[in-house]
């Protein structure tokens, strides 16, 4: 029997009170909004999706074929809950020749489903109830839920009025103002949504900061592979004593339905956070570890390939941006664009994107979802064909005009 409020009762239980006796801190959060846009304006025909941050190419034959191999060979068990030597080897060879990082595979390197666990199992192996977390924003919106349902409380710096880089005197501020609950503060570069990232230069003035307390850094760097111009610099690499770094294979070689990512850091560390990840998962799925080996292994330039496509789509996507009144982060990284809506047009992003959608048959995510300093923005995924992104331009320009010569009039 249903009630008037939504409920069942079933064999005399009250579903709303049995729902009552769940976490509490999960009544506060809802679904991921980005998801659920995702799907309202699927249902739109002939609509553009430039949306969510998946690449479009397929992952390299070469990696197919190893995870072929691993089930052919039935390697079908469980393997050590820090995923296999063989992977952990690759990828700490990879870290070293790519960004000068180093980390024992044995002791420092922990295999995750993807940095989405490794970002669940280091923020639940760190934070206790009433501990803060410093986020600057925009930002990926994960690590805020995470943070919460830990009991912990998000500390947000918006970033928008510093060319969405963390400065070290708002960041030391934070800190201070924090001190007796601060346990750790994440930095996600190149970023998702702005694509802007960091020099060394950024990084070593925070680390100066950070090395001042004894807190975490959580550095969030899956794109790592996809820096423009420059070389992308770790974290770990200036602040390893403090720094977890979360890596993986899903946008350096396309492979984002394989789930392998990597948690490096102290050894110490890497073991109490394994011990989580232990109890949730177990361990990663065999023939993908496998897979993200021959990828680290024999595909250590893969990424290279797709970057220099990228890289063309992005300017492609500025430029036709910038004629329809846009103007962007420096998006020197990951595959997206956060723009800044016109002043001629409706600055709520939730309400434009829903417009954008219905009227020209593009969708972006609104920045309203990416924290404070979001609002008035979107995010422009690129990674999509060239021939949609032309499309997209298009129909966004004569949006724009269109709305202009209605204000005009």
């Amino acid at each position: 029997m249903m009630t008037g409020r939504g409920f069942y009762i079933l064999g005399g239980i009250d579903m709303s009170k049995l729902i009552g006796h769940m976490k509490q801190e999960l009544s506060a959060l809802k679904p991921s909004d980005i998801l659920a846009f995702n799907q309202e304006i699927a249902e739109i025909p002939d609509i553009v999706k430039l949306t969510l941050g998946e690449p479009d190419f397929n992952t390299p034959d070469h990696v197919k074929e190893a995870a072929i191999r691993s089930i052919k060979n039935n390697e079908s068990h469980y393997t050590n809950s820090r995923g296999t030597l063989g992977l952990r080897k690759a990828a700490a060879n990879f870290l070293s020749q790519k960004y000068g990082l180093s980390y024992q595979p044995e002791s420092q390197i922990l295999v995750t489903t993807g940095a989405t666990e490794a970002i669940y199992a280091s923020l639940t192996a760190i934070l206790n109830a009433g501990d803060t977390v410093i986020i600057p924003t925009p930002i990926f919106p994960l690590y805020i839920p995470v943070t919460m349902l830990n009991g912990a409380n998000p500390i947000f710096i918006d970033t928008s009025d510093d060319g969405f880089i963390l400065s070290p005197e708002k960041l030391s501020a934070a800190i201070e103002a924090n001190k007796e609950t601060i346990k750790a503060v994440v930095l996600n570069f190149p970023n998702n949504p702005t694509g802007v990232t960091y020099k060394k230069d950024d990084l070593e003035k925070l680390a100066a900061v950070i090395a001042k307390y004894n807190i975490f850094v959580i550095s969030d760097e899956i794109y790592s592979e996809l820096t423009y111009e420059g070389t992308h610099v770790s974290m770990g690499s200036i602040l390893p004593e403090q720094t977890l770094v979360l890596n993986g294979v899903s946008k350096s070689h396309a492979m984002t339905g394989w789930r392998i990512g990597l948690l490096c850091g102290p050894a110490d560390v890497i073991t109490q956070i394994g011990k989580v990840h232990q109890f949730a998962i177990t361990s990663a799925t065999t023939n993908a570890q496998a897979a993200a080996q021959e990828a680290f292994e024999n595909g250590m330039d893969d990424g290279q390939q797709m970057r220099a496509v990228y890289q063309t789509r992005r300017d492609l996507l500025l430029e036709g941006l910038a004629k329809a009144g846009f103007t962007c982060a420096s998006p020197n990284g990951a595959f997206y664009l956060f723009a800044k809506i016109p002043d001629t047009l409706n600055q709520d992003s939730w309400a434009f994107c829903y417009d954008l959608a219905k009227k020209a048959k593009v969708a972006v995510i609104p920045g309203a979802s990416f924290g404070p300093g979001g609002e008035g923005y979107v995010r422009i995924s690129y990674a999509a064909s060239t021939e949609d992104l032309t499309q997209a331009i298009k129909r966004i320009q004569a949006y724009a005009k269109h709305a202009l010569t209605t204000v005009s009039k």
